[in-house]
């Protein structure tokens, strides 16, 4: 049965892709703001944001909040802390491009414990709690059996800030691209990682991303049978923004392609 964190993760990401679902109706009617170069935002994002956490903070007052429109931050020493990224794909959305999504993760005492992460246009619910599996919908799921590299689809993001890495990025991404069946970078890490979870890619990697992007994602990949790391092999990933993850199998040569990368220059 759910914890009523769970529970709680799930009501908050299904309230706010229904924000997310009405105004992609109208979404040529909003105003859009910069925060950096090419990274933007509207008022979905932030009436998402708005929402989850007061859910959130309903249940659950004394935990802990960090989510991405204005770099909030809420009691983040707290022992159990939720990672809110309310719109996932921003730019995505805002092209008509259908790959965005809710992310909402918590961890305990600085271990994953919840993953939510709600696709509102293919009403994809991905779920997971520690060692409880990982789920989409009513159905488990499960990292590919995947084995060989030469066969597998691989998924990444690419640089898009002035001090990003891009030499970097292309060299790992032309290692990558020679030998895998192919490379996608669809615009939502959160989705990244569930689709690795589901099988739908054999595995994922990226740098310089927010703990928010990447929390729920992490965890219900996990809980799918694959591996996560970040991309020196260890389990700083949530600190420093950078992951790498995939079913076993692909996982181990795909890291030994991109590892150490993710340093932006300057």
């Amino acid at each position: 049965m759910a914890t009523p964190q769970l529970q709680t993760a799930i009501k908050a990401a299904l309230n706010a892709g229904k924000i997310i679902s009405r105004e992609s109706l109208r979404v040529d009617t909003l105003e859009v703001h910069e925060k950096t170069q090419f990274d933007f935002f509207s008022r979905v994002d932030t009436d998402c944001q708005e929402e989850i956490c007061r859910t959130i903070s309903h249940y659950f007052p004394n935990d802990g909040i960090i989510a991405e429109e204005g770099d909030f931050k809420q009691h983040s020493d707290a022992e159990s802390v939720w990672y809110i990224d309310p719109l996932d794909g921003t730019t995505n959305f805002l092209h008509g491009f259908p790959q965005y999504a809710v992310s909402i993760g918590m961890t305990y005492r600085g271990k994953l414990a919840v993953g939510v992460v709600y696709d509102p246009t293919r009403n994809e619910l991905f779920y997971a709690e520690k060692s409880q599996g990982a789920f989409m919908n009513d159905s488990r799921i499960r990292v590919s059996g995947r084995s060989e590299f030469s066969k597998s689809l691989i998924g990444t993001g690419f640089p898009f800030r002035r001090n990003d890495d891009y030499t970097g990025f292309m060299s790992k991404f032309e290692k990558v691209a020679r030998d895998a069946a192919g490379l996608r970078r669809a615009g939502s890490a959160a989705l990244d990682l569930c689709w690795v979870a589901s099988g739908r890619l054999d595995a994922y990697w990226e740098a310089n991303l927010k703990s928010w992007d990447i929390c729920a994602g992490a965890l219900i990949v996990l809980e799918a049978g694959g591996l996560v790391t970040d991309l020196k092999g260890g389990e700083n990933f949530l600190a420093d923004g950078c992951i790498c993850c995939g079913t076993p199998k692909i996982f181990a040569p795909l890291i030994a392609k991109v590892g150490d990368f993710g340093t932006p220059k300057g």
